[in-house]
């Protein structure tokens, strides 16, 4: 199992800001897309970004779109995800995760949920 780092989560008032970083450092980093998601207590899991491999494409849930920016470090093997006026209701388990079967593309926010090769999560709470 390839191994998935993630850190950067925490608690954060309500307008605040944090950064999410995933690293994987034994993976052939630059052949896949990568992405985030988040599950809220008792809700399903929501894919919420996407980058392709080269990072010249994102894609964004309408729910963070023009909050959140996801980037990537191909020489670090690592990607980010930039949070910024955090609201209540983006509470929840984040986690990174790129698919199976390589693709450089970003081929859907929410493929099926064994596609993906997961980390294990961060919880990021925002306290109003």
């Amino acid at each position: 199992q390839v191994e998935v780092v993630e850190s950067g989560g925490g608690v954060v008032q309500v307008g605040g800001s944090l950064r999410l970083s995933c690293t994987i450092p034994r993976l052939n980093f630059q052949r896949y897309a990568m992405s985030w998601h988040r599950q809220a207590p008792g809700q399903e899991r929501e894919g919420i970004s996407c980058i392709t491999w080269n990072g010249d494409k994102t894609v964004y849930a309408d729910s963070v779109k023009g909050r959140f920016t996801i980037t990537r470090d191909n020489a670090k093997k690592t990607h980010y995800l930039q949070m910024n006026n955090l609201n209540t209701e983006d509470t929840a388990m984040y986690f990174c995760a790129f698919e199976r079967v390589g693709s450089g593309e970003c081929r859907g926010l929410n493929r099926p949920r064994e596609s993906y090769v997961w980390g294990q999560g961060t919880q990021v709470t925002v306290a109003s």
